[in-house]
This record gives C-alpha cells, sequence and structure tokens, in this order.
C-alpha cells in the first residue's frame, strides 16, 4: 500500500507530461523519460498519456509499440542486443544470435524466466567492421564469439548489485 501523499505512477506519468506539455511533438521525450524512470511504458500510461495530450489511445500506442526502444514489460538485469544487420550477418551474427537464445533459453525479445537477461535484436549499431557486433547494458562491443560473450554476461553479473543465478553453456553459474 502507498503511504499517503505517495505519488502514483499516473501522477508522475502527468508531471513528466506538464514538464514537456510546450513542446513540438512531446510524445517521443515524454516516453524515453517514462522508459527512463520506470524502465518500460505500462499500458495503463497510455490512456493516461492520450488524455493530457489530447491525442487518441491508438496513436500513443501506435508509437510505443513502432519503436523497438520502447519496452511493454520490464528488461531484465542485464540487457543484451545482438545485430542483424548485413554486414554482422556476413561475419556471423546468426550463429551468435542462435547460441545466445539456446545458452540462455529465451528468444529475441525475451527476458529469462528469473529476471537476470533481456535478449534482443538491432539493425546496425554502426561497429560494422567488427561484426558481429553488440551491446551489453549499452556498452558496445565488437568481434563477438560465443565464448566472448559468455565473459561479459559473467561481468555484468558479477557488477550487478544484487546476486543471482543464470545458466549459459550448459553450466550454472552463481554471481
Amino acid at each position: 500500500m502507498e503511504s499517503p501523499g505517495a505519488a502514483t505512477r499516473a501522477d508522475r506519468v502527468r508531471a513528466l507530461v506538464a514538464a514537456h506539455r510546450g513542446d513540438r511533438g512531446a510524445l517521443l521525450p515524454i516516453l524515453h523519460r517514462i522508459q527512463e524512470e520506470f524502465g518500460y511504458i505500462d499500458a495503463d500510461d497510455v490512456p493516461v498519456l492520450a488524455a493530457e495530450l489530447n491525442i487518441s489511445r491508438a496513436d500513443v500506442h501506435g508509437v510505443v509499440t513502432f519503436y523497438t526502444d520502447f519496452r511493454s514489460e520490464p528488461a531484465g538485469r542485464t540487457v543484451v542486443r545482438l545485430c542483424r544487420a548485413e554486414a554482422c550477418q556476413a561475419v556471423g551474427a546468426e550463429r551468435l544470435i542462435a547460441y545466445a537464445e539456446q545458452s540462455l533459453g529465451v528468444a529475441l525479445g525475451q527476458t529469462t524466466p528469473d529476471g537476470a537477461v533481456t535478449l534482443e535484436q538491432v539493425f546496425c549499431l554502426g561497429n560494422c567492421a567488427l561484426g558481429p557486433s553488440g551491446q551489453v547494458d549499452g556498452q558496445l562491443h565488437g568481434r563477438l564469439t560465443p565464448a566472448r560473450l559468455d565473459a561479459l554476461l559473467a561481468a555484468s553479473r558479477a557488477a550487478a548489485p544484487a546476486a543471482y543465478e543464470v545458466t549459459t553453456s550448459g553450466k550454472t553459474v552463481n554471481s
């Protein structure tokens, strides 16, 4: 139960709208701020945004679902984004993606059941000469291999504030 006077999520969304109300094309910056603050755009945010910006819920929903950077549920503690553009495909990106899906036990766009890792695809990170490329928690990495991806995930787990367990490469790793 929320304490008296505590702002609800809807109140916070309204405050973010108010901060951008006069901006041209305010919806995108507002959505970015909501995701920054809460980690995702909740379905309950859509009608609040629509009412506050005097646009349809369909318009808000369309923007949220069109841009792949907006999430409709919380991401894992570690977010892995692997490039699927042509240059990375030419040097093994699809094999790396298949490895990541198999070792994490999730498909692209999913989060491991323990909430440890979200696996996403991206179409070009601008690191084409060093493919296959990816990001782990926003940090760009090139020449990724299954072993290097495992090492990056292990380092991410070690740096995480909360300990958790993940299975990679068929081995269970505790951090």
